[in-house]
């Protein structure tokens, strides 16, 4: 019996997929949307739409389950191999004051295998009828109350170095087009503006759970640039990495020098955890004050086992002694959130909350 077992071992070992990890010498291909090899990946889209009042954002996650992640003697990835899907969206209405999130997950008690689909190319996302398409020169978001088109108005970039992260925490390689023409219909009204895309995939994961924690800001200038900002911290809370990229107004991408993100004001969620959503950031040629337009956005994932908060910013301030100012997402990560029940999710109805 124990020869069979270790021989059923050998054979779960050898159907586990050859992922891959971030090299950090070798930088990404701004053409490379994925689906990749490895790990931990997700695909995002978020937008603040000024004078409609609103924000959103969706993004869809695909992970493998740790290979060297046990418990006790079990491990997991042999008999679970993946890849599962997540996906989230939530919509901010600011002249409501509401906020409605919904999430998938391939784990569902009315469709346990799942129902997603990644593939590129074209690049094409699908969990159900969430869907991101590629057709030619623009892609087509379709979730819920959202239906836009979006169209590239300048192109991918790399953001330097190339990935967040660092060895402690993984990387992730990371390419966006920052700017992007939006047009369609959010919740039944029609909207136009401009949209943030992201992808970012690599092998920061640990155990079950992120191997990070960050508070990143994707920023719009008034001047044509866009700014990314990003801190990544090590699960204990530790900064472990700074890092910035400002996008010219003909597409091409340059890290931010001297830079530093000071946290300012603080809330407290109703969850109990704390936020800086205040920010003075400071670098070379550049001073930026950024507030919230909304302090209660925080999101407890049920799909991912994660607390975040994620909703618009403005902020005011110059750029080589001019006066700019800047309008986008922040999105800062608290940790786990570990929900109570089954690990199969039931879907929920989709109310707003204040």
């Amino acid at each position: 019996m124990r020869a069979l077992a270790l021989g059923l071992l050998v054979l779960l070992a050898g159907c586990l997929p050859n992922l891959q990890r971030v090299n950090p010498e070798q930088p990404p291909s701004p053409e490379n949307w994925g689906p990749n090899p490895v790990p931990l990946e997700w695909w995002y889209v978020s937008a603040y739409l000024p004078q409609e009042g609103l924000a959103f954002h969706w993004a869809m996650f695909k992970a493998y389950a740790p290979q060297n992640y046990r418990i006790g003697l079990f491990q997991p990835a042999l008999f679970f191999p993946g890849p599962y899907h997540a996906s989230h969206l939530a919509v901010t209405d600011l002249n409501t004051g509401r906020i409605t999130f919904q999430e998938r997950f391939d784990f569902r008690t009315d469709r346990p295998q799942g129902d997603s689909l990644t593939s590129y190319p074209p690049l094409r996302l699908e969990q159900g009828d969430w869907k991101l398409l590629q057709e030619g020169d623009h892609y087509i978001l379709s979730a819920g109350p959202i239906q836009l088109r979006l169209t590239p108005s300048k192109p991918a970039v790399v953001h330097p170095p190339g990935y967040s992260g660092t060895a402690e925490t993984g990387r992730m390689y990371y390419i966006s087009y920052t700017r992007m023409r939006l047009e369609g219909h959010i919740l039944g009204r029609r909207v136009q503006g401009e949209a943030w895309m992201d992808h970012q995939w690599g092998d920061q994961i640990g155990g079950n759970s992120l191997g990070a924690l960050w508070d990143w800001f994707g920023l719009h200038l008034s001047d044509g640039q866009d700014l990314m900002l990003y801190r990544v911290k090590n699960p204990k809370g530790q900064v472990v990495q700074l890092a910035g990229s400002l996008v010219d107004a003909s597409g091409q991408a340059h890290e931010v020098e001297g830079l530093e993100m000071t946290p300012l004001d603080t809330w407290t969620s109703p969850s109990g955890r704390t936020y800086a959503l205040s920010w003075q950031i400071q670098a070379q040629d550049l001073s930026l004050k950024l507030d919230p337009l909304r302090q209660n956005q925080e999101l407890l994932t049920r799909s991912t086992g994660v607390a975040y908060w994620e909703g618009p910013v403005q902020g005011s301030g110059t750029f080589k002694g001019r006066a700019i100012q800047a309008t986008g997402m922040g999105e800062f990560v608290a940790g786990p959130y570990n929900p109570s029940g089954s690990p199969f999710i039931t879907p929920l109805p989709d109310p707003g909350s204040p």
